[in-house]
């Protein structure tokens, strides 16, 4: 059967609603991903909110897998009003990566304390399993997961999701600029190919779809270095390295007009080409559905 993805968010930071954001979306990260009749989804901002109003509408049953890439407030705001959260005949299973790590646990539960929303984390009527990764590659209903830290402050993680020769990654608030290996080349020519560690491109080789953390423009990121996201344009050259099929630019800046979307993904696509690359460059918008 295939894979389904839906972006239900693709802002960075903060929402960001307005005429500005109609066709790229103002609401936080948010991916749904479907194998078979498996429901994976990747992150938690503001458009599990409106992820959660669809799955209830389908069915008053929903059975899903979270994961989060890291536990910042952009990534976890929308749980608290999930709706299939409320519902006693479903359940969730949520994921921290590490045997020793409750870090989503703790900040799910924490952020739903009466000091911040009105209904209590044990008020839930669904089942929430927690549940960790551990090893490498976890096996989901026949679905490998995997998983690889990436560049972030206070730590983030990209997953993925392959089955029967399908694979989709994952990886956003990830700062590859921070790990290009030629760096000094690329300062001094700046449309030199950006050469990215081998186990990080070895984690999203081959994917028929690569969902990346793009959020600056070359101009931009100077004054960025540190605060954990990267250049769109070192997305590129680490979808073309990886040798994935497409790539979705994701984690769009707040300060980003649909226009200046438009203008990152025409740059992106531009840089492929002179690549010599078959790769496809797009924007993540909400409410794109892809089928694999």
């Amino acid at each position: 059967m295939p894979t389904f993805v839906k972006f239900w968010g693709t802002r960075g930071s903060i929402p960001t609603p307005g005429h500005k954001t109609r066709r790229y979306g103002g609401n936080t990260s948010c991916v749904e991903v479907r194998v078979d009749d498996r429901l994976f989804i990747c992150d938690g901002g503001t458009g599990l909110r409106e992820l959660g109003v669809d799955l209830a509408a389908r069915s008053d049953r929903v059975e899903a897998h979270l994961f989060f890439s890291h536990t910042h407030w952009d990534h976890i705001q929308g749980f608290p009003f999930f709706t299939p959260a409320y519902s006693p005949k479903s359940e969730l299973h949520v994921y921290d990566v590490l045997r020793n790590d409750d870090r989503v646990q703790r900040l799910l539960l924490g952020q739903m304390h009466s000091e911040y929303f009105p209904v209590s984390f044990g008020d839930l009527g669904s089942k929430i399993r927690f549940s960790h990764l551990s090893d490498a590659e976890k096996s989901i209903d026949g679905v490998m997961v995997g998983h690889i830290e990436q560049p972030h402050p206070g730590r983030s993680f990209a997953y993925s999701f392959a089955k029967d020769g399908r694979k989709v990654v994952y990886a956003t608030d990830s700062e590859l600029d921070l790990k290009i290996e030629n760096r000094d080349e690329t300062d001094r020519s700046p449309d030199a190919p950006r050469r990215l560690p081998k186990a990080l491109v070895a984690f999203a080789a081959g994917a028929d779809l690569l969902v990346a953390d793009g959020q600056y423009t070359d101009d931009e990121y100077p004054k960025k270095i540190g605060w954990g996201h990267s250049r769109a344009t070192t997305i590129v050259d680490f979808a073309i390295q990886a040798g994935v099929k497409q790539v979705a630019i994701y984690h769009h800046d707040p300060m980003h007009s649909d226009d200046i979307v438009d203008r990152v993904i025409d740059t992106c696509r531009d840089r492929a080409i002179a690549a010599g690359s078959n790769l496809v460059v797009f924007g993540a918008r909400e409410g794109l559905e892809l089928k694999l």
